[in-house]
């Protein structure tokens, strides 16, 4: 367990065993990652604020260091988001060097999402050669969902970046079996927890199977590795989680989704247990719970589709994730097989089981957890597909002079195919000739395979016939979800929930938060220095009046404003560039502030208004869920001591001037 010195991710991903890489292969990936930044980076700017509840908090961690380390929603520090701060670290970053606009936020995602590849291609090369490892980058860049999310402020693109180095570092520990590899595996898991909590864990069971089963040390050695993988992962994570549960709350911010303030609480409640079995399960803040029976696209709403092992498929998800999904199951499946004799430490098995396990378990996970549920959670599932469909056909590829291979990769043209056909289906008004092109791609690309296979001996002609096979076979599986990736990422996307691509019938809206407008290319309230900025929220601009009264002597302040809400609030705060305190956090169903502690902020003059909406037009969530939130209290109390004052549809209670 020497420690070797260390390696430059940019040089493992071009210079390691270079002299054995056809000359195509540098060329090759030089131009995958400017084509994925350029196709990345096209229209960005008319996202604006994408989702303005992590925009607010970027703003607030370029105004205040407090802010930035404990994730606040606003610089005045009452409340976090509802996740750790460490995708807000990077956006804020950027705009403490570039200002605070679009680029600055949506960039860094961009170049997280470029670098993915990049790692992709490094773990997949080194076992499977670079033909591989190219089509497994196109495969990530290609995805819908993760066009989608690699362009947008969600904390996903920092996740699966740190996924993917996680897997990319175990890879090199089953290689060479040192420890230096596994600590930085762990660190990266550790660095994820800070950016999504739970979910990074997700990919540990495959991980920790393939390290277990491949890596070249002795059993007691590989099982003692990965308690320092463990051990790095809990000190990655855990100085800031001590950070905020010994910092005194009453000089910190709330922590957002959580129903007593605790860190831990949010980790194992709304963001743990609620997640996996809904209801009140854990405890926790955030959103009210849906309704009884609530579906996609029922009274629950499309954040609570009903669990089951077809969501990945017969949902909205199906059109983020599931083109190739059936593919990489049938390739993960068979190219174990064509394993079955190697040794133990077979590079090719481990990585199957690496980028399997967490194909499986992300799958699996996403598809029964009962409790609230977006579309977008499944670019977690991109690199798991990416990489078990580009080396398992290429895999199979290089076998196909067995019989049954070739069979295996007949049918799965042929389901891929299919299933092409049936995701076009639910949007039957986006290109409606692409089906017949896909399917008699995918029709010729299985006859011509299947005629190859029948000649006896490798003939030129056979050969001609499999590259033929081969080249429509690409174009049956990647139309699809190339031209849903063209469509998104020339559409402008606001909201807290997203999906990629046109409009299906199953509900969704590509652009914003089903049931609600998507933001449209400019509106009052634009961003300043953003031209074509979209309205802020679900659509409803802040206007230049009520931003000009909000701003009016706002360094007298502590927060300009306080409305029921992250969603609503954040829109005001981005339109002024002052704090406005979101009552009740995300959805205004947090206890946080109590009515006595806004009275307290009220009469230390640390208030100037309170807003009745949420947003225009929207009543916040945390109205009318079944039982009184503080949020409620506070509205009424307010209600019975100031008088509002209506300002372009929005009511505003001048907190200095008590009516009575």
């Amino acid at each position: 367990m020497t420690a070797a010195p260390a390696t430059d991710i940019s040089d493992e991903v071009v210079h390691a065993d270079a002299a054995a890489d056809p000359r195509w292969a540098r060329p090759g990936l030089i131009a995958l990652l400017l084509a994925t930044a350029v196709f990345w980076t096209v229209g960005l700017s008319r996202n604006g604020w994408g989702n303005s509840f992590y925009a607010a908090a970027v703003q607030a961690g370029t105004q205040s260091w407090k802010a930035f380390l404990f994730g606040s929603s606003d610089a005045g520090n009452s409340i976090t988001v509802d996740k750790p701060p460490a995708s807000l670290w990077v956006m804020e970053i950027s705009t403490r060097l570039f200002g605070m606009n679009s680029w600055a936020i949506q960039l860094p995602q961009v170049l997280l999402g470029v670098a993915s590849v990049a790692l992709v291609y490094a773990a997949v090369r080194r076992p499977f050669g670079p033909g591989a490892a190219l089509i497994s980058g196109a495969l990530l860049a290609l995805t819908p969902v993760a066009t989608l999310m690699f362009r947008y402020n969600n904390p996903d693109a920092l996740l699966v970046f740190l996924m993917v180095a996680a897997v990319w570092a175990l890879l090199r520990g089953i290689e060479n079996g040192r420890t230096r590899w596994i600590v930085l595996c762990g660190a990266l898991i550790g660095f994820g927890f800070l950016t999504k909590q739970l979910q990074v864990m997700l990919i540990t069971p495959g991980l920790a199977i393939a390290y277990l089963v491949a890596a070249p040390p002795r059993l007691r050695t590989r099982l003692l590795q990965l308690l320092a993988g463990l051990a790095a992962a809990i000190v990655a994570a855990g100085w800031w989680v001590a950070l905020v549960e010994l910092w005194p709350k009453s000089d910190r911010p709330y922590i957002g989704g959580s129903s007593n303030n605790s860190f831990l609480q949010l980790t194992l409640g709304y963001n743990g247990l609620g997640r996996i079995l809904g209801g009140d399960a854990g405890g926790g803040g955030g959103l009210p719970n849906p309704p009884p029976g609530g579906g996609h696209g029922g009274p629950g709403g499309p954040m609570f589709q009903q669990a089951g092992i077809t969501r990945m498929f017969t949902t909205e998800s199906g059109t983020q994730i599931s083109w190739l999904l059936p593919a990489a199951l049938v390739l993960l499946v068979a190219g174990l097989v064509l394993c079955g004799r190697a040794a133990r430490t077979d590079q090719k098995r481990a990585s199957y089981l690496a980028w399997g396990g967490w194909l499986l378990v992300t799958g699996l996970m996403f598809s029964f957890m009962s409790g609230i549920f977006h579309d977008y959670y499944t670019v977690a599932l991109a690199p798991g597909v990416a990489t078990i469909v580009g080396i398992g056909s290429t895999h199979l590829w290089k076998n196909r002079e067995k019989r049954w291979v070739t069979a295996v990769l007949a049918l799965t043209i042929a389901l891929t195919a299919a299933w092409a056909w049936v995701l076009l289906g639910k949007t039957p008004d986006f290109l409606p000739w692409l089906r017949w092109v896909v399917v008699a791609a995918g029709v010729v690309a299985v006859v011509l395979l299947l005629v190859s296979s029948v000649r006896p001996g490798l003939t030129v002609a056979a050969r001609d016939l499999k590259v033929w096979a081969a080249g429509l076979a690409v174009v049956s599986a990647m139309a699809g979800p190339a031209a849903y990736c063209i469509q998104t990422v020339s559409t402008a996307h606001s909201g807290p929930i997203i999906t990629a691509g046109p409009s299906s019938k199953d509900g969704g809206m590509p652009g914003g938060m089903p049931g609600f407008p998507a933001g449209g290319p400019s509106g009052p309230g634009a961003p300043s220095g953003m031209p074509g900025a979209p309205p802020p929220g679900f659509g409803g601009a802040v206007s230049d009046q009520v931003t000009s009264l909000l701003s009016a002597n706002a360094s007298d302040y502590t927060w300009v404003a306080a409305t029921s809400g992250s969603m609503g609030g954040s829109d005001y705060q981005l339109a002024t560039g002052y704090s406005v305190m979101p009552i009740g956090g995300f959805g205004g169903a947090d206890p946080s502030p109590t009515l006595e502690q806004f009275q307290g902020y009220v009469n230390a003059g640390q208030v100037h208004y309170y807003l009745d909406s949420s947003h225009p037009g929207m009543p916040p969530f945390g109205a009318g869920s079944g039982s009184r939130s503080k949020s409620d209290e506070i509205r009424d109390w307010v209600k019975q001591h100031y008088t509002a004052t209506t300002v372009d549809g929005v009511a505003l209670y001048d907190l200095t001037a008590p009516a009575h």
